[in-house]
């Protein structure tokens, strides 16, 4: 008894704060901080404020983009790794989870020293080269980036389990029917890998479009969601923060839900 109440609390610790937001989005007075039932006014204004709106797309952009990348490299790593030796892909594994378990202020810090050391040594040379191009600076490249070498270690997590757990037998029929492998791959691998890609697909742009300390590290004067809403909290807490982050959490937990969904799905169907 005491252990279910233990992990009620647990929850309730975890999730209360998330639900409040919510709540308060639909506040119809001025103050974040009290409630006065019940409006949706203010999700009009979120989605009528140009700052927000540019924020949204900046955000919407790099997380497609990212993910898009990331996905696609993360989808070729794990065919790569499957030819290596043992020892190899031991090494491999373990630089794919540290890029996961280790903190996002650690991997943002060490990305702008990158990127700094990196620019300091190519504008020089484009400049003496005198193409006209321009100056290497921070923004949207670099940020696309660094979300696609963040996330490409959740994508190949997700596909690589789908990849060991695929059914070699159906690989070994088309070898004995003398299909080429490129036919193999498209007729045979991808039908089974296709859900795992999506999902890990959908997980890099949650992670992507809801990361805040990368992003500030190596964004420059570009602006995304969140770093927008980090900067308007400094000025205090408003009921358009919480309709915009109600937002970003519903749409997050429907793209969580669905990678979920994908991989589960995908799972019976392999049982059955």
């Amino acid at each position: 008894m005491w252990l279910r109440s233990y992990s009620t609390s647990i929850y309730l610790f975890l999730y209360a704060p998330i639900a409040l937001i919510m709540l308060f989005a639909f506040n119809a007075g001025r103050s974040g901080l009290s409630f006065q039932c019940c409006s949706v006014q203010w999700f009009g204004r979120a989605f009528g404020n140009p700052f927000i709106m540019e924020a949204l797309g900046n955000s919407a952009i790099i997380a497609t983009c990212s993910a898009l990348i990331a996905t696609l490299f993360g989808t070729l790593a794990v065919f790569g790794l499957q030819r290596v030796g043992k020892r190899v892909r031991l090494l491999f594994d373990a630089l794919t989870y540290c890029a996961i378990i280790v903190p996002g202020i650690v991997i943002g810090i060490a990305t702008l020293i990158a990127f700094i050391t990196l620019f300091d040594v190519l504008n020089p040379l484009l400049a003496a080269l005198e193409l006209g191009l321009p100056k290497l600076n921070m923004g949207f490249g670099t940020v696309v980036a660094a979300h696609s070498l963040f996330t490409m270690a959740l994508v190949m997590v997700i596909v690589r389990t789908r990849v060991e757990a695929m059914d070699k037998a159906l690989l070994e029929a088309s070898a004995d029917l003398y299909a080429p492998p490129l036919d193999t791959f498209w007729r045979v691998t991808l039908p089974q890998i296709a859900p795992a890609i999506l999902a890990g697909f959908l997980l890099a742009f949650t992670f992507s479009f809801d990361d805040f300390i990368i992003a500030f590290f190596v964004a420059g004067s570009e602006t995304t969601l969140p770093i927008y809403i980090f900067s308007s909290i400094r000025r205090g807490i408003t009921p358009e923060i919480n309709a915009i982050s109600t937002v970003i959490i519903c749409a997050s937990l429907a793209l969580l839900f669905t990678s979920r969904y994908l991989q589960n799905r995908r799972a019976g169907v392999q049982t059955a």
